[in-house]
């Protein structure tokens, strides 16, 4: 039964459960009910229920997350459907959109104006721009500008006790809402403290979606900081004011081979001082893998690592400029092969390396399952060869094949194990490697989540990873802003006794999910549908008779 005075859809039956016990991540948990709230004033009246009930909610968009955020056993609440657009205000370069918003459109809207909305995951056709504020999530132009956290200017928010208010740059904090005034009074007490500024930060690290930001948000006393990358876990936005950027004049693009990884690193280190807005890494287990698209580029056969680098202009001339500069760069570090593009098309013929991969996977390793269980490493640029190489070699020693790739001017990693669902003993080898790079990582000074967030899946970590000065400063921010627990517990701060590797959708030995329900997810695995509206994809399965 719906909670009173809630207007949304509100379903509890078999099929619905099913199919939001998925997302984009590894793992599988049903939750107690759906629910897709009319409006921001439903979803206050959702929390204020849940807070009397002791009920739990987990907000989510489009189930994109990779770090299991967007699953768990409490109610999910889909803010995918209040997703307006609001005007862009030219003047002041600011939209607001819904939650639900899907950044690619938003992006669309604000081109219409000359504006982008730079932030770019490559899931950008079907991420929504609220699960980029949970997560602080990036991509590759992050080199150039940055993570979301920077291109919000304000977040209207549902807060633990039902409470609704906007938080704003710039603005004095609603400290009426209880949970305001709560980190408010923490934010008061901590804000001279370097001990806990400097146990709050990784040095060197570029990028950071682990833990709470207590750094970004201490130094600029915007209560906006610490809102984004929350993951869920303090507040439901229901609202975003997104900041926007003027279009660029013309784009260029170079892509480089490098016979050693240390010169790919050592080019990637001066890409952005060189112009690039983004340096992507193609890492040589990447290569073996798309080798017919690397090919077709003539990229050296003997080549251990590939860079392709973005760079902008004001005009075509200048963009030139920089691809030139970036190219020369390049050759000095070692690079033995480099072709540049500048028009739209040559330049989307050498990106299609960069997506090369996925398709090639499933194509060759059919058997296996890409689990992507450690997929976010992100380490000073000094370590990033040690930490590509030493991935390689977990995985080796366990005898998992893998792929590597990732924002090499961030020195962050993606990795995605292709594990034989089939072996007796692969949770074991799973376990055993996510170990192993959880603790390369930490012997590295990095962070296990660059920008997916730390979810389910490395929330266990977050107790290892962090000085235990700032893991207490975790707590405390958590039981000031959701003294309850009622905000998606288990993501960022392990539930107690939480595995990192719990329930895995591809395990053949978990109970079957019910036919439409496995028909509508296995339709967004494959046509990326994450977009898509679950609850009409459940629909559309059974009418096409895809449900068996």
């Amino acid at each position: 039964m719906a909670p009173p005075g809630y207007r949304g859809i509100y379903r509890t039956d078999p099929d619905a459960l099913a199919v939001y016990s998925e997302g984009a991540g590894i793992g599988r948990i049903l939750p107690r009910a759906v629910a897709v709230p009319a409006d921001a004033e439903d979803v206050a009246t959702l929390v204020r229920w849940a807070a009397a009930t002791g009920a739990t909610i987990v907000p989510r968009g489009s189930g994109s997350s990779m770090a299991n955020g967007a699953i768990g056993p409490g109610i999910v609440l889909d803010l995918s459907r209040l997703d307006g657009i609001g005007p862009v205000e030219a003047a002041t370069r600011r939209v607001v959109v819904g939650p639900g918003a899907v950044r690619d459109r938003v992006d669309a809207a604000a081109r219409a104006h000359g504006l982008r909305f730079p932030p770019h995951p490559s899931s950008g056709a079907y991420c929504t721009i609220g699960g980029m504020c949970g997560t602080n999530a990036a991509g590759a132009e992050t080199l150039g500008f940055g993570a979301t956290r920077r291109w919000i200017t304000g977040l209207e928010c549902v807060f633990a006790d039902g409470s609704r208010a906007w938080v704003r740059r710039g603005e004095p904090w609603p400290v009426a809402v209880a949970a305001v005034a709560a980190l408010a009074a923490r934010a008061a007490s901590w804000r001279t403290d370097s001990k806990l500024a400097a146990a709050s930060r990784r040095p060197g690290v570029r990028k950071e979606s682990s833990g709470y930001a207590l750094a970004e948000w201490l130094a600029s006393g915007d209560l906006v900081e610490l809102l984004v990358g929350s993951e869920g876990t303090l507040a439901v936005f229901t609202a975003v004011e997104c900041l926007l950027e003027p279009l660029a004049g013309a784009e260029a693009t170079v892509v480089a081979a490098f016979p050693t990884l240390e010169g790919a690193v050592e080019a990637a280190a001066t890409a952005g001082a060189a112009g690039a807005v983004a340096c992507e890494l193609l890492d040589r287990t990447f290569l073996d893998v798309a080798r017919d698209e690397a090919s077709a580029l003539h990229v050296p056969d003997d080549a251990e690592a590939v860079l392709m680098m973005l760079a902008e202009g004001t005009d075509a001339s200048a963009a030139d400029a920089a691809v030139r500069r970036l190219a020369t760069e390049a050759a000095v570090a070692g690079a033995r092969w480099c072709v540049t593009a500048d028009d739209a098309q040559a330049q989307a013929a050498l990106w299609h390396l960069r997506h090369a991969a996925s398709p090639t996977i499933t194509r060759l390793y059919p058997e296996r399952a890409s689990m992507q269980f450690i997929e976010d490493g992100c380490v000073p640029p000094a370590a990033f060869p040690a930490y590509v190489r030493g991935v390689r070699a977990i995985l080796a020693k366990h005898g998992v094949p893998g792929v590597i790739f990732g924002h090499a001017g961030d020195a962050h990693a993606h990795v995605n194990p292709l594990v034989d669902m089939q072996a007796d003993d692969w949770r074991a080898r799973v376990s055993v490697i996510y170990a192993e790079v959880s603790a390369l990582i930490g012997m590295l000074g990095g962070t296990p989540a660059g920008e997916h967030g730390d979810g389910r899946l490395r929330a266990p970590l977050v107790p290892v990873l962090w000085p235990a000065e700032a893991v207490a400063a975790f707590r405390a921010v958590k039981a000031a802003a959701d003294p309850d627990g009622v905000l998606n517990p288990g993501v960022i701060l392990p539930a107690e006794g939480a595995s990192p590797i719990g329930d895995v959708k591809y395990d053949p030995a978990l109970a079957p999910l019910p036919p439409a329900a496995r028909a509508a997810l296995d339709l967004v695995a494959r046509e990326r549908r994450y977009a898509g509206f679950r609850l009409s994809l459940l629909g559309e399965a059974v009418r096409e008779g895809r449900a068996g």
